[in-house]
């Protein structure tokens, strides 16, 4: 079982955190990947690296918890949770609702800085050789083509839900998939976005996320 590392930098002296501040700490943690799946999180060590007590640990822990960040088993404890294929396949599902919805919103409003913002993306992209890049210049992409929406609700629950699978799963993804595909199928969607063909480009993004659902059906 891996572990929870002692922190470099613990709370300042005399600074005393909130279970809601351990909390968007601790979330901060598993979201970025430095706390990856299956670490153990024991409250001792937290507790150290926070500079707190155990109590808003535990209470840190079981928000999480409720969250799906979080795991707790009887013999290993809390320790960071990952999701099931069939999770991660519905999240998906979930995904194309809210981001086909977003991309229909963003396209009449896209300017000129969006569409070169993005080929700016995908420049990064190509010339990556690592899973966990692909994986956040992914999500860079996509959010980058739907903030033209203006809907800050809407983008918030769209980043939040794919952050929500943990940067070592979408990178896993991203290892199956690999880096080909998903950059042709975004050239081909910037394409449309570029055009202001609003039914094309809805179809491709919809098409682009039902490829990583079969690729995870398939792995």
């Amino acid at each position: 079982m891996v572990e929870l590392k002692q922190a470099s930098a613990p709370a300042a002296p005399g600074h005393v955190l909130s279970a809601d501040a351990v909390t968007l700490a601790l979330r901060d943690l598993i979201l970025s990947g430095e706390l990856g799946i299956g670490v153990q999180l024991k409250q001792e060590a937290l507790a150290k690296r926070f500079g707190v007590s155990r109590i808003p640990v535990r209470e840190a822990l079981k928000r999480l918890q409720a969250e799906g960040l979080v795991a707790h088993t009887p013999h290993q404890g809390s320790i960071v949770a990952s999701l099931s294929v069939d999770e991660l396949i519905e999240t998906l599902d979930i995904r194309i609702g809210l981001e086909t919805r977003a991309l229909k919103l963003a396209i009449p409003l896209m300017k000129t800085a969006d569409h070169k913002a993005a080929r700016a993306i995908m420049a990064k992209y190509d010339a990556s050789d690592s899973p966990l890049d692909w994986a956040e210049l992914n999500l860079e992409f996509h959010l980058c083509l739907y903030r033209p929406c203006a809907k800050p609700k809407l983008l918030k629950m769209i980043e939040e839900l794919v952050r929500g699978t943990g940067i070592h799963m979408r990178a896993r993804q991203s290892y199956q998939i690999g880096r080909k595909l998903p950059q042709s199928e975004h050239r081909a969607l910037l394409k449309a976005c570029m055009a202001r063909d609003v039914s094309l480009a809805v179809d491709l993004l919809e098409q682009h996320i039902e490829h990583t659902q079969q690729a995870l059906q398939e792995s």
